[in-house]
């Protein structure tokens, strides 16, 4: 059973086989009834372009099923219920052009959207929209603001550069302290250098000789 202006309208079987609503641009007044929410099976609810008033149902995140919400160009105000973090399968929502205020629900799929959805509320903070005033004195960069992340990523590797060529200095010259003040070392470093010469020119011999051996057959 739903009340809106003044009428009072049952549904009773028909109810779960309602997937759209579209009352856009009927000069309808009053607020939402809250038992909207109880169509969990609706896709689509389009009540753009009215005079409706009041807050967004709370409980809007019941109807988990909606795909395409536009409550634009109305009066609605209040904050966006933080139930509609939960819609997941929201591609559409058009809350433009209201008197909403507060932030933003945080949910991935609400920070998504383009900012134009949300235009209009002059109180109205957090991504996707303006930073809130809470956060510009906490110094939180907007979603997309990556300016920080790469600030920090560059000094990463800087000092991951820095600390390479120190490491790589270091240890070149203690191994050619090492060479240098031990004989007994120096004399076997450079027998290994010999033999690992060798080794090598023999097997690039081998190599070249094996190519020769394919390409005369």
């Amino acid at each position: 059973m739903i009340e809106w202006q003044g009428k009072v309208n049952e549904f009773s079987s028909i109810l779960g086989l309602v997937k759209t609503i579209d009352l856009s641009s009927n000069n309808l007044t009053g607020e939402i009834p809250n038992e909207v929410t109880n169509l969990h099976g609706l896709l689509v609810l389009d009540l753009s372009n009215n005079a409706l008033v009041g807050e967004i149902p709370r409980d809007i995140g019941q109807m988990a099923e909606l795909l395409t919400l536009n409550l634009s160009r109305n009066m609605f105000s209040g904050k966006i219920p933080s139930t509609m973090s939960k819609m997941d399968r929201l591609n559409d929502l058009d809350v433009s052009y209201n008197n909403l205020s507060g932030r933003v629900p945080s949910s991935t799929q609400l920070q998504s959207f383009p900012p134009e959805w949300f235009t209009g509320n002059v109180g109205l903070c957090g991504p996707p929209t303006k930073k809130c005033l809470e956060d510009e004195d906490q110094g939180v960069p907007p979603v997309g603001d990556s300016e920080g992340d790469g600030e920090s990523t560059n000094e990463l590797w800087k000092w991951f550069y820095i600390g390479g060529a120190t490491g790589f200095a270091t240890a070149f010259w203690i191994a050619c302290s090492a060479l240098l003040l031990n004989r007994r070392l120096r004399h076997a470093f450079f027998h290994f250098h010999n033999c690992l010469k060798d080794w090598v020119y023999v097997k690039v011999l081998v190599f070249i000789a094996r190519l020769q051996r394919v390409a005369r057959a």
